[in-house]
């Protein structure tokens, strides 16, 4: 069974989902162990790829592990929050499963837009990739094994991590429906594909470079956004 909830629920959920994505580990950690302000740095993005580029290799992998855990873990509790039935009194009744997936996927949206547009760097954040794996990893995670896989190959490839990432985004909402079409409520891919499109949105440069033949590739010295 699950339950109906009030909107006051659905506003917590994305309030606390947006704090979670906020939190900006890129800008925190090179901040704390290298004393520099990765905004001043490389492209001057705070996500893991620019914090690696920067020179600290090993903070871009803990960059890209702690972005994808607050994804994820903003998912995971909006989800146990409904499964604890924690609905402010209103009576459980049966909706076609909608609420406790509502539930999940505002969190997604809300976790992503939280990194992009963080309230503690001025809305300036990063550009969601790792933290789109997170929530992606929470709704639907046989998918994103696929998703990496097209990633490492395009990259391997093409030794454009941008366009890899570009092509792994657009391809989870799709793949997600594919797998879970018979669990799942539609708002589940209705949320992964909203998140999908402002991930690639963030991309827009990446993209116009791409189509110019001047976008950074793995392994060159010159530092621009990935």
């Amino acid at each position: 069974m699950n339950a109906i909830y009030p909107m006051q629920t659905y506003v917590i959920v994305a309030v606390i989902a947006y704090l979670l994505g906020s939190i900006p580990f890129g800008y925190i950690l090179v901040r704390i162990f290298r004393k520099q302000d990765v905004r001043t740095l490389g492209s001057g993005n705070i996500g893991a790829t620019n914090v690696a580029r920067s020179g600290a290799k090993g903070l871009g992998i803990a960059t890209l592990i702690l972005d994808a855990a607050k994804g994820f873990i903003a998912v995971f509790l909006a989800q146990d929050l409904a499964l604890r039935g924690w609905n402010y009194g209103v009576q459980r009744e049966p909706y076609y499963g909608l609420s406790i997936d509502m539930l999940g996927a505002v969190a997604a949206m809300f976790a992503v837009l939280g990194h992009m547009y963080p309230i503690w760097l001025k809305f300036k954040g990063g550009k969601g990739v790792a933290t789109g794996v997170g929530v992606f990893l929470a709704l639907a995670p046989k998918a994103v094994g696929l998703v990496l896989i097209i990633f490492i190959a395009i990259v391997w490839l093409s030794r454009y991590v941008s366009l890899g990432s570009i092509v792994a985004t657009a391809a989870f909402p799709v793949l997600a429906w594919l797998l879970y079409r018979e669990k799942e409520a539609p708002v589940v891919f209705i949320a992964a594909a909203i998140a999908a499109l402002m991930i690639i949105a963030k991309h827009h440069q990446n993209i116009r470079r791409l189509l110019a033949g001047t976008e950074h590739r793995l392994g060159e010295k010159k530092q621009v956004s990935a």
